[in-house]
């Protein structure tokens, strides 16, 4: 599993780096991706952003966790690192228990 730590505010050209980023995990083929969006979170410049009323940030940190075997993760990785001005990435090991499409 990759982990990519970025910013709602980080962008690629004219387009969210998020978007991007689930654009190209789907065009490679990989197996499973998912944005979540923080409620709060700090990063390299340890600047807290936060949904707090009083602090409403426009940069809430979002986490893309992509699924798929460590081959495929590894072509994509270079791309991915093309991509983005800032952030952080995370691998690890995952042992997957089930996935199927539940339409079929």
């Amino acid at each position: 599993m990759m982990r990519v730590f970025i910013g709602e505010s980080d962008r690629v050209g004219h387009k969210s780096l998020y978007l991007a980023l689930l654009e190209l995990f789907r065009e490679r083929g990989l197996a499973r991706a998912t944005v979540t969006k923080g409620v709060a979170g700090f990063g390299a410049h340890s600047i807290i952003h936060t949904t707090r009323i009083l602090d409403v940030s426009s940069d809430l940190p979002l986490v893309i966790e992509v699924v798929d075997t460590q081959e495929h993760m590894d072509r994509v990785l270079p791309d991915v690192d093309r991509m983005m001005g800032g952030g952080l990435i995370t691998m690890e090991k995952v042992k997957v228990v089930l996935y199927r499409d539940a339409r079929k």
